[in-house]
Order: C-alpha cells, then structure tokens, then sequence
C-alpha cells in the first residue's frame, strides 16, 4: 500500500511564488517614486524651518528658497512651481499635491497620489 507523500508540489510552489515575485516587483518599481517623495518631504520641512519667525516673508522668497532647497536634493518633479503658496491668517502655507506613475510591465502601471503640506509660522 501507497503511503500518502507530505510536502507541495512543484504547482503548489508556483501559487506561493508568482504573487510574491509580483509584490515584490512592484515594490522595486515603487521604491524611486517614494525616495523622490522623502526629497520632497525633506526639502518642504527644511524650508519651513529655515523660514521660520521670518518678518519679511512673500510668496516668491518661499518659492525662491524652496527651489534651493529642490536643487540640493536634485528633485526634478515636481518643481518649486507646482507647490502652492499661499497666506492662512499670520501662517504660511506649502502645498505639494501630485501623482507620479511607476511602470509595473506592459500597459499597467502603478499609480501614488502624494499630498504634503507645511505651516511656516
């Protein structure tokens, strides 16, 4: 008599590897669209910080030393100009809203909405 085998199958093994290898994947592909968020990030708080308890402020002094700040990070999208600013009361606000799409393979891609916002006060 037969006993029963233990252990998966070569299609078993493959059920367990595709969506993995998938997953996997798209987190390569997705990896530059979130370091290009972090540079963002990071170029928005420094310029908040930097700007901070300044009496002087205007729109175009932020967006001038926002642009420094993008140039130093080597941020190509999206530029100083996409980002809002605008007068909340005594504060200033940044606004960053933007999508960036990441290639999986063949026509599908993947799609990130990004939205970062600053207070300089």
């Amino acid at each position: 008599m037969r006993k029963h085998q233990r252990g998966i199958t070569v299609i078993g093994w493959l059920f367990l590897l595709v969506p993995i290898g998938i997953v996997g994947y798209a987190g390569i592909r997705l990896a530059p669209v979130y370091l290009n968020y972090m540079k963002l990030t990071r170029s928005i708080e420094q310029t908040s910080t930097q700007l901070k308890n300044d009496e002087s402020l205007s729109a175009q002094s932020i967006r001038n030393t926002l642009e420094k700040h993008f140039d130093i990070e080597s941020l190509d999208f999206p530029t100083a100009k996409d980002v809002v600013v605008r007068r909340d009361g005594q504060a200033w606000i940044m606004e960053a809203a933007y999508e960036d799409a990441a290639p999986l393979f063949g026509n599908i891609s993947l799609l990130v909405k990004f939205n970062k916002t600053a207070k300089i006060e």
